[in-house]
């Protein structure tokens, strides 16, 4: 992890991105704070140093990619987190997103289904500090023995809404996730009122790669 620098450069374009995701709508102070704390460009080939605060997306290995900044920002808005909540990631990815959720003090359970990614990110939260749950597996599945959580993240575009992860999310509780078959997806913001009631909620359109159901033998959810 020595090619793993934090310039003052890195810095000045951060501000940059910051200022920008402001004018986008993006107006709670400690998510931009968590974008400044977490250097992007961490998590991205070397030769895309000079990309990497712009607002774009980017491919990161095994047919995935580091999501728009913008994209980052606005989910972990919806998200509505605070200090202490449980989270339930699915797409590690980069590990990116996992980053700002942690520098925002949640706890995070994270799962990817690829695992060159899974290993890849796990050694750069390490890195950074972070101390996220990771774990290679179907994230369609959730993680059962750590549920209820306060909040869920879905990272990659799912065609449906898998009933695993409305289980697992705690009465109360959000979880935002991108659904839809094409190449795009509606954003939508699903919230548990009791056992069995859920409202839900649209926030726009967006693009993800698609969520995956696993069809090789991973660690089984516990």
């Amino acid at each position: 992890m020595d090619h793993l620098k934090d310039s003052y450069r890195h810095q000045g374009k951060r501000k940059i991105l910051i200022s920008e995701l402001r004018q986008m709508g993006i107006q709670i102070p400690e998510i931009l704070e968590a974008f400044y704390a977490v250097p992007r460009h961490f998590f991205m080939d070397l030769a895309l140093d000079d990309l990497a605060y712009t607002n774009a997306a980017f491919q990161i290995g095994s047919g995935q990619t580091i999501s728009h900044p913008y994209t980052v920002a606005y989910q972990t808005q919806l998200l509505e987190v605070k200090p202490k909540m449980k989270i339930l990631e699915i797409g590690t990815g980069s590990g990116f997103q996992t980053s700002i959720l942690c520098a925002l003090g949640a706890k995070v359970y994270s799962i990817e289904r690829h695992q060159e990614l899974h290993v890849k990110a796990g050694a750069i939260l390490k890195h950074l500090g972070y101390d996220a749950r990771l774990r290679y597996g179907d994230g369609f599945l959730g993680w059962p023995s750590y549920a209820p959580f306060d909040r869920i993240i879905v990272t990659c575009g799912a065609p449906n809404i898998p009933s695993e992860l409305k289980n697992q999310l705690a009465v109360g509780g959000i979880m935002i996730i991108p659904v839809g078959e094409g190449a795009e997806q509606k954003m939508l913001k699903i919230i548990r009122l009791s056992d069995g009631e859920f409202v839900d909620e649209a926030f726009g359109t967006f693009k993800f790669v698609p969520m995956l159901e696993s069809k090789v033998s991973m660690n089984p959810p516990k």
